[in-house]
């Protein structure tokens, strides 16, 4: 038996993650703080460190880390917020899922295979790969 949701909680799922994906840190962090679980997905599998991440904001990662999100969570299709980031060139995003215990060979592809498939030696050398 499938419950319908309630209109309420998908409107402030939804907020959260347009936070979420506009590196709104202070408002973030507030929901966070008050009860939104940290390590919230959506209907694929995207957390909001995922979102987060992939649009390229390091400080609403690193606020996420620090309320226990998930650096490594892998979305339904096997990706990771830190393959994502080095899809999209995001240093200091890549910097923060490292320091918050992201690991570059989770995921499918991981954030190694995705260095090599671009020719990101400066990557390939941070993850300890070849």
């Amino acid at each position: 038996m499938s419950e319908t949701p309630d209109p309420e909680v998908v409107e402030l799922a939804t907020k959260v993650f347009d936070l979420a994906r506009r590196g709104e840190t202070e408002a973030l962090a507030a929901y966070v703080d008050a009860g939104v679980p940290a390590n919230l997905t959506n209907d694929r599998g995207d957390s909001l460190i995922m979102l987060a991440a992939y649009h390229g904001h390091a400080g609403a990662v690193e606020a996420l880390i620090a309320r226990g999100a998930d650096a490594g969570r892998v979305n339904d299709r096997g990706q990771t917020p830190l393959a994502g980031a080095v899809f999209k060139g995001e240093d200091a995003v890549i910097r923060a899922l490292l320091a918050g215990g992201a690991d570059p060979s989770g995921g499918n592809p991981s954030a190694v295979d995705t260095a090599r498939m671009f020719g990101k030696t400066d990557l390939l050398e941070l993850f300890g790969a070849q």
